[in-house]
């Protein structure tokens, strides 16, 4: 019997992630088209097309990273299962904040499934797009992607699909995160979803603690004889994940009697109330200060600003395909490369925070003498140094044929042992026992 061959390598931390995925393949060049497009999506490259991530992975042409994308037999229910397995293993039982919202890309044409005429958020305006609703969670100041649902329009639905609107998927999300084991310490989520009582009557069910984002003209009911009433401004500070603080202001509004659900308004500026920066949120935090929830509830904008970055970066609307099975395979190894870029955490621009016997310890206290190297926290800045460290790979793919055309030995070995050095790093993703060729170091 003929046994498979060993699987190309890339770059040493982009392959030990996804050697946990390795076994959802059926055929070694579909691993290895996976891990191209990790490579490719991670690489700073303005679009993520597919044949600007071949000429930069080394590849002659780009079909057999199409192939992976339409033909190839992988399932994309066991890729995702399995990066949310990873995602449960990191947590290791504890509480996440859930984020919840929708994102909308332009895309012309009539021929790709569901592509409508439809809000697009990131647009401001109704325009032709393309629209799902997202799951993403927060831990420790970890960002990481969970579920996401294609909306699918009543004008572009197909045989066998049933309309459900957005707050139907996004209860869907809750529902399914909560019976695969995920824990919620509070839920966050905009006004489409707080002024909804499908998305509310979800969240009472599993007892979740939660706060959304309702319109200025929210109402409830009350007796006649009972008024609306509006507390006094607040000060607090605006503690942002970098460490910056600002000072935003919050008042309660009530309706009649304080009841379970308390209603707040916050704002950057008390006197002027810019529309911009002013918010009106419900929550069942019936018993937290001010600043706890202005605090929370700030990390909704903050997330939906990095997600945007997320999308950009990494290439969520580059796909050149018109079928959903397609589109949603690749979206899901974008949030795959989401993921494996936040798992990176602190350890990477941290080393003091690397154990002693870890490997990584000496070539990040090495790296970061680089002078584009960037200390901060955001994931942006991890993602700008994972480039650094692929730049030598990326170059000596896309220069290669010139050193083959002209023999130039020295520049290949040059770069080859470069390359051996940023192979070095092994990456901070976790052990598990259960897969016994791996011994990843953890952060």
């Amino acid at each position: 019997m003929t046994q498979p061959r060993i699987p190309n390598k890339t770059v040493t931390f982009i392959d030990n992630y996804c050697s946990v995925y390795q076994k959802l393949f059926p055929e070694v060049r579909s691993y290895e088209a996976f891990k191209r497009l990790h490579l490719g999506m991670t690489a700073e490259i303005k679009r993520k097309t597919l044949p600007a991530i071949a000429k930069a992975v080394g590849l002659k042409n780009e079909q057999s990273l199409l192939y992976f994308l339409t033909e190839s037999a992988w399932s994309v229910q066991e890729v995702r299962k399995q990066r949310l397995e990873i995602i449960l293993k990191k947590l290791g039982g504890e509480e996440i904040i859930l984020i919840i919202d929708e994102t909308g890309d332009k895309k012309k044409g009539k021929k790709t499934d569901y592509v409508d005429r439809q809000y697009i958020g990131n647009l401001g305006k109704i325009e032709a797009g393309i629209v799902s609703v997202n799951a993403y969670g927060i831990w420790q100041g970890m960002t990481f992607p969970l579920l996401f649902k294609i909306y699918k329009p009543k004008k572009r639905l197909k045989g066998d699909d049933v309309y459900k609107t957005k707050t139907q998927l996004a209860a869907e999300i809750i529902t399914e995160l909560q019976e695969i084991g995920f824990k919620f310490e509070l839920v966050l989520a905009d006004s489409l979803y707080g002024e909804s009582e499908t998305f509310i009557s979800v969240l009472n069910q599993y007892k979740l603690p939660f706060i959304v984002a309702i319109r200025s003209n929210h109402a409830v009911w009350m007796p006649n004889e009972q008024k609306v009433r509006v507390n006094s401004w607040k000060q607090f500070e605006r503690i942002f994940t970098s460490g910056k603080t600002e000072n935003r202001y919050m008042r309660e509004i009530i309706f009649g009697k304080r009841r379970t659900l308390r209603y707040w308004q916050i704002t950057t500026d008390k006197k002027t109330l810019p529309e911009n920066s002013t918010w009106y949120v419900m929550t069942n935090l019936s018993d937290a200060p001010p600043s706890v929830i202005g605090n929370n509830y700030g990390l909704r904008t903050w997330i939906e600003y990095g997600f945007k970055q997320c999308k950009n970066q990494l290439g969520w609307a580059d796909f050149r395909c018109t079928n959903y099975h397609q589109i949603e395979r690749w979206w899901e190894i974008v949030e795959s490369v989401f993921l494996m870029v936040s798992l990176q955490f602190e350890g990477i621009n941290q080393p003091e925070n690397v154990g002693n016997n870890s490997p990584d310890k000496d070539l990040l206290l090495k790296l970061h003498q680089h002078p584009w190297w960037n200390r901060m926290s955001g994931w942006n800045h991890r993602l700008n140094n994972l480039r650094l460290l692929l730049q030598p790979y990326i170059y000596y793919c896309l220069i290669k044929p010139w050193i083959l055309l002209f023999n130039n030995r020295y520049l290949q070995l040059g770069f080859q042992w470069l390359i051996q050095i940023m192979n070095e790093f092994l990456g901070f993703v976790f052990y598990d026992a259960q897969v016994e060729d791996l011994s990843f170091s953890s952060a």
